[in-house]
């Protein structure tokens, strides 16, 4: 069995997260630096501070020791509580101080003490003096160094945080321009206030937000003289096509005749595809929105194709659409269907969903990855590239969603969802969804009503 690999979360890819990881291990990292030299240099001087004064009150009990005189309070010879490494250390004829605990010399209470012991006749003369105060004292540096490093972490932390929230904030502002750039809207602009004075110092995420403006600026002046030299072309097509069909018709009956008419309907075909397409890129195209039946509307589709289509109607919808461009898209997949693949083909509507499919060998594989290209076939089929264009771009325009897939059992599959009509009762039609349509007048003969879209 295959164990699952352990995936973080999408949140701590950000550029927030892994600042602010970062901001945090430095903070810490000096902090734990400067509190250990800090913490070792007034532990190190208050250290020598007890053991100056202990080892003076030692030469002080030595001398009292050596002239038979009582000895002062906190001092002794082998008294009981001194360590055996510092009891040892004199026995053996040296010096040398240590800090444990020791009878308090008032209350007798234990307590830390710095111990200092001398030899003395083979034995060991101590003296200890009070550490508890120098011990208190350090506890309260290492907690004013533990609280100032957590306040500066978190000031740190927090001021990081707000620089890199702007530099993030101007990053997530390209990118969202980036993403309307790439769904068409060719006018978005980021227009960083640091790139508007050329002469004005800019940093790295400005740059990139310039080069963002600049490549989209030329892309759209690219594009515009494309789709301007589309249209012109197709236009300027459209009269010498118009002349050369009423010549055709002066042509005597025959098989040459037949030809030409043919490619000249063909030209004719193309000359309005592409002006329908330079339409499209253009994007004034105006919707008439009404609300219809989905499922005659299609039968209507394929009755006008005149291709053997299997249609199969399942639970009935209206949808809120431009029926013109709706009966466009569907005659486009039908037509597509019939022309790249195999039979049958088979329209099924299921609610606001409009499914054509065939048995051929299916969508090509740049098609499903990236959807249509205009003139790019494959297979043995002709044709420009240009009908599954036009359906996609139509679909765009009514607000529907068209999407190319391969049938589970082989065979292309075009699936058009479309945004389905919902009625609002308000009272006064009894559950009518196409509200008052007697008094308007404007039913049509699928079933479609104009006015309000939604009954209001």
């Amino acid at each position: 069995m295959r164990r699952r690999r352990f995936r973080s979360p999408s949140w701590t890819a950000s550029l927030t997260w892994k600042s602010a990881v970062f901001l945090t291990a430095m903070c810490c990292t000096l902090a734990a630096l400067l509190g250990f030299l800090v913490h070792t240099a007034v532990t190190r001087q208050v250290v020598e501070q007890a053991r100056e004064k202990t080892l003076s009150k030692l030469e002080a009990v030595t001398d009292a020791y050596e002239a038979g005189e009582p000895l002062p309070p906190g001092s002794g010879v082998d008294p009981p509580g001194l360590p055996g490494s510092l009891r040892a250390l004199a026995a053996g004829g040296e010096r040398g101080t240590l800090v444990a605990d020791a009878p308090h010399p008032r209350h007798g209470r234990p307590g830390p003490a710095m111990w200092a012991a001398g030899p003395a006749d083979g034995r060991a003369l101590a003296a200890w003096t009070d550490y508890g105060h120098s011990a208190r004292t350090i506890a309260g540096l290492d907690r004013a160094i533990i609280g100032s490093s957590l306040l500066a972490i978190a000031a740190t932390l927090l001021a990081g945080l707000f620089a890199v929230g702007r530099v993030t904030r101007r990053l997530h502002q390209s990118a969202r321009v980036a993403r309307r750039i790439s769904a068409g809207d060719l006018d978005a602009r980021v227009a960083d206030p640091r790139t508007a004075r050329p002469v004005r110092a800019q940093d790295e995420v400005a740059i990139v937000a310039g080069a963002l403006d600049t490549m989209a600026s030329t892309l759209q002046r690219k594009l515009q003289a494309e789709q301007r030299f589309t249209a012109d072309v197709a236009h300027e097509l459209r009269t010498p096509l118009t002349g050369l069909t009423a010549a055709t018709e002066l042509l005597p009956p025959g098989r040459p005749t037949e030809l030409v008419r043919d490619r000249v309907r063909a030209m004719r075909a193309l000359t309005e595809d592409l002006l329908e397409i330079s339409r499209l890129d253009a994007r004034t195209e105006q919707v008439d929105l009404a609300v219809h039946d989905l499922g005659p509307v299609a039968e209507r589709v394929v009755r006008a194709s005149g291709a053997p289509t299997e249609v199969r109607l399942g639970r009935a919808a209206r949808v809120e659409t431009d029926r013109r461009r709706l009966e466009r898209v569907i005659g486009n997949l039908v037509a597509n269907a019939h022309r790249h693949g195999a039979p049958p083909v088979v329209l099924e509507a299921d609610g606001p969903v409009v499914s054509v499919r065939d048995h051929g060998p299916g969508f090509p594989a740049y098609l499903l990855e990236g959807g249509p290209q205009r003139f790019r076939t494959e297979g043995a089929g002709k044709g420009h590239g240009l009908g599954l264009t036009i359906a996609l771009g139509q679909a765009e325009v009514i607000g529907a969603r068209l999407e190319f897939a391969e049938a589970p059992d082989g065979g292309a599959l075009a699936r058009l969802t479309l945004p389905e009509y919902v009625a609002f009762d308000d009272g006064d039609g009894d559950g009518n969804p196409g509200g008052d349509r007697g008094q308007d007048g404007g039913d049509d003969p699928d079933g479609s009503t104009r006015g309000s879209p939604h009954g209001s």
